[in-house]
């Protein structure tokens, strides 16, 4: 298994193998992953949850999905990278952050917000 660090790393060779880094700029990195999870999106726009299974089994569907999840998390590792922020590190705090906001005997089922409630 590979992981996130040994993914970025390539990420970031690759990108700089062909003199790409230059276009990397915490902005126009964070375009490039909104435009792709806007992708997403639209492949997935009309799928309704009850059909996802029979959706998934078409290999053409499967791979776009895979593909555009891909895009998202290159974008994303490579926008981490050039601001120095580690993924792992921050994913972890947001989910002690979001436990203590989100007090299971609270939320339990429900989809509000913290503020809200």
């Amino acid at each position: 298994m590979t992981s996130l660090d040994e993914l970025q790393g390539r990420l970031r060779a690759f990108a700089e193998a062909r003199d790409w880094k230059q276009f990397h700029s915490p902005k126009n990195l964070a375009m490039a992953l909104a435009g792709e999870v806007g992708e997403l999106s639209a492949l997935l726009q009309w799928v309704e949850p009850g059909d996802m299974g029979a959706w998934l089994a078409n290999p053409r569907n499967g791979q776009a999905l895979r593909s555009e999840l891909a895009d998202i998390l290159a974008y994303l590792l490579l926008l981490a990278d050039v601001t120095d922020v580690d993924l792992i590190d921050v994913g972890l705090e947001k989910v002690e952050l979001n436990e203590q906001r989100y007090p299971v005997d609270r939320f339990h089922g429900r989809a509000a917000k913290y503020s809200d409630s």
